[in-house]
């Protein structure tokens, strides 16, 4: 697998965690050997992994959390970092999102996730699309 499809695939398998509430898979997808940050929308920003994982393990624990999935995935892949920036569809509310990853091992790993509002998508990438392979930069 090429680093752009591997980091595409650390991407969904972000977005498969968190709309299945996995708290330990989720775990699993964050660094280790790097430090790591987040910004949920409309929360502080978060600068430590335990700080982190405590976020998570709030917003996978509420009855309340969001069912989300991903939408035109796009990743860079800058050596041993990537970065993927797509769409996080809610039920109501659309956000962008830039998810960062940096190579531990052979494994890609979260070191960011940020989300936060956009205006709504063009007609055309209403469509559902998820990781389309086809979409991607090179």
């Amino acid at each position: 697998m090429d680093d752009q499809t591997a980091v595409l695939t650390a991407n969904q398998a972000f977005y498969d965690a968190f709309g299945h509430r996995d708290l330990a898979a989720m775990e699993a997808l964050w660094a280790r050997e790097h430090p790591v940050a987040c910004i949920h929308p409309g929360w502080p920003a978060l600068f430590d992994r335990d700080a982190v994982m405590q976020s998570w393990r709030r917003i996978l624990g509420s009855s309340g959390s969001p069912a989300i999935r991903c939408a035109h995935a796009r990743a860079f892949v800058l050596g041993e970092v990537a970065f993927v920036v797509c769409y996080e569809l809610l039920a109501d509310a659309r956000l962008v999102a830039t998810n960062i990853f940096a190579r531990e091992g052979s494994a890609w790993l979260l070191v960011q996730h940020q989300a936060g509002p956009t205006a709504a998508l063009a007609q055309r990438e209403e469509a559902p699309s998820t990781q389309d392979p086809s979409r991607r930069l090179h």
